[in-house]
């Protein structure tokens, strides 16, 4: 084989190597969670505030309803990665919210992320049968 054979080669397998790296950088930095955190921090930057019913909480997701300029829709968004932002009870999550969507695009909508929650604080407990509040702090004799 030629001197200028092996040459144009040895520089077809480099750019191959190169390409194939440089799609490696890429993979790794979209990986799903990233762009999902992204996209949350987005939509609470630019969103816009309305209100939301959450109907059901599993273990990693929330799954709510809203309606914006007469079209309803429901939505689910993935919490695996908020649960320090969330209270440890989730089935007092379930009832009214606040919510943000993208202007945009309505159908992109948060309930929570890093830097912000629209979970309403959970009414009080109460005692059973007495219908009294359970209050942490005791009444001083």
């Amino acid at each position: 084989m030629p001197a200028e054979a092996q040459l144009i080669a040895l520089a077809a397998v480099a750019v191959l190597l190169i390409a194939i790296g440089i799609w490696v950088l890429l993979r790794v930095k979209n990986n799903p969670e990233r762009k999902e955190r992204r996209r949350r921090i987005h939509v609470n930057g630019l969103g816009r505030l309305g209100d939301a019913t959450i109907t059901e909480v599993s273990a990693d997701s929330i799954f709510y309803s809203y309606s914006i300029g007469g079209v309803a829709y429901t939505a689910s968004q993935d919490i695996g990665a908020l649960h320090a932002h969330l209270p440890a009870d989730h089935e007092r999550l379930i009832g009214h919210a606040f919510m943000k969507y993208a202007p945009r695009n309505p159908a992109n909508s948060i309930i929570v992320c890093e830097e912000w929650s629209g979970i309403r604080a959970p009414s009080p407990r109460s005692e059973p049968n007495t219908g009294q509040e359970i209050s942490e702090q005791t009444a001083a004799p």
